[in-house]
């Protein structure tokens, strides 16, 4: 009787678990010969992985951070009173080191893309090679907006992966992780490509990404994830879990889109990022039957600002965006990832829907423009300091600010101690999202009260 390759495949495994339940499975995994009984070589990934694994490496920071002392301690009374020192030490500090996973990208340059979270805040970053050799890395730049950071190390011996196509990737395809999990060291899962172009997670501010149920747990991030050819398709991320450790929901960002992010980080430092001025909500099954839609997929414009490159392009309040640069669009976040992906000056091809008929339009991506003010219309005190409407890109969405974008030295706001930067969160207690709330809040006169943010620091600000 023939057997078939499938009929054959399952009896060898049989073989071999009966051979593992009589003997014990470390005694027999140790005998395993590396051909079958018909002298064929056993499948294995080994071969792959022995190129691939040398091109991950491990990631080790340090942040230094100053030890809050108890206020007491500031007090020159309780010192005097408990006869300590008048003159305060200066601060302690302490340095938090974390652990993460890279993947050189360009051995020639020594370029190694990780993720913005590994190496955010850190005052030194370190290398470690498969080889077991320690490179200092410099920083060359970093988005928050996609996760993604680009590092810089000098040595000799690195190794690159070579880039594939994440475009042409398929729910299915065999995907292996590899980082260093939990500090354990160079470590390799595999699985599949669960989906696709996974976004509205929440996790980073724009998403595409490839979830896999390979392992990827604390330590994997900034991995690789690589085919079965040991190419790169995908950087290691995220994973959705409760208990923060893997249960087979992993993300991944695309390496076509990490490619393009670490381009700009490498060529300038940052991501500079375009618009086309119109906004867009999901299309709900109400929504498709009441435009004539046969399905849910696409996002509908409902608004279209004058002057702006979708205005000039043609597009209209009620049309449906089915697709921009050839790919579908399935809910309103996808453009917004479409859209900041490209760079200033790029031409946007658009597909929509009006009136049931598809219509196509090319649009080109600009910078946003800043509508300002000067400060002084709104309150003397704030007279020198220009002002504008920002839209600031967050995890749960777009954050409207207004914000100080210029300021004349020794003018009323400066001498209050506003720098250029500051973002104005709060005026009198109410919260400022735009410049006619700004002008409602301080329309009493008075003294202002302005909670302020700087960088990573918010306070509140006196301004008499």
């Amino acid at each position: 009787m023939r057997v078939s390759p499938v009929s054959l495949h399952i009896t060898r495994f049989t073989a071999i678990f009966v051979l593992l339940s009589a003997f014990g499975a470390a005694t027999v995994s140790a005998a395993l010969p590396a051909i079958d009984s018909q002298h064929q070589p056993l499948p294995s990934l080994a071969p792959m992985l022995e190129k691939a694994v040398p091109a991950v490496v491990n990631i080790v920071t340090a942040t230094r951070i100053e030890v809050r002392q108890n206020p007491l301690l500031s007090d020159p009374f309780f010192r005097y009173f408990f006869d300590l020192p008048q003159q305060q030490l200066p601060p302690k500090q302490q340095t938090r080191q974390s652990l993460g996973s890279g993947v050189v990208i360009d051995a020639r340059r020594g370029l190694i893309i990780t993720n913005n979270h590994v190496i955010a805040n850190a005052d030194e970053i370190s290398v470690n090679l498969a080889s077991g050799e320690t490179l200092q890395a410099q920083l060359l730049g970093t988005d928050p907006d996609t996760d993604v950071a680009l590092i810089q190390v000098s040595g000799e011996g690195l190794i690159a992966l070579p880039m594939a196509d994440s475009d042409k990737l398929r729910v299915g395809d065999f995907v292996i992780a590899i980082g260093n999990p939990f500090g354990l060291g160079q470590t390799v899962t595999s699985g599949i490509v669960s989906a696709l172009g996974r976004s509205g997670l929440g996790i980073e501010g724009y998403e595409d990404f490839i979830q896999t149920d390979a392992s990827i747990n604390p330590g994997n991030s900034g991995g690789a994830l690589v085919n079965l050819r040991g190419e790169l398709v995908g950087i290691n991320t995220a994973i959705l879990s409760k208990s923060g450790g893997n249960v087979g929901i992993g993300f991944a960002i695309p390496i076509n889109m990490a490619r393009d992010i670490a381009k700009q980080l490498f060529e300038t430092g940052q991501v500079s990022r375009g618009h086309l001025g119109a906004s867009a909500q999901d299309v709900t099954a109400e929504l498709a039957q009441a435009f004539g839609m046969k399905n849910q997929h696409g996002a509908l414009v409902t608004q279209v600002t004058g002057g702006s490159p979708a205005d000039r392009a043609g597009l209209q309040v009620g049309d449906i965006i089915t697709e921009v640069n050839g790919r579908k669009i399935r809910r309103s976040s996808d453009i917004r990832t479409r859209i900041g992906m490209l760079r200033l000056g790029e031409e946007v091809r658009l597909q929509v829907v009006r009136e049931g008929e598809v219509v196509k339009l090319k649009a080109t991506v600009e910078a946003p423009r800043l509508s300002t003010i000067d400060g002084g219309k709104i309150h003397p005190s704030l007279a020198g300091a220009t002002l504008a409407e920002i839209v600031e890109k967050t995890t749960r969405g777009d954050l409207e600010l207004v914000a100080i974008v210029e300021i004349t030295p020794k003018s009323p706001a400066a001498k209050a101690g506003l720098k250029q930067g500051d973002m104005i969160i709060q005026a009198n207690r109410q919260t400022i999202q735009s410049f006619n709330a700004l002008a409602r809040a301080v329309s009493g006169g008075g003294q202002l009260l302005l909670n302020i943010q700087r960088g990573e620091a918010a306070f509140f600000l006196i301004i008499r």
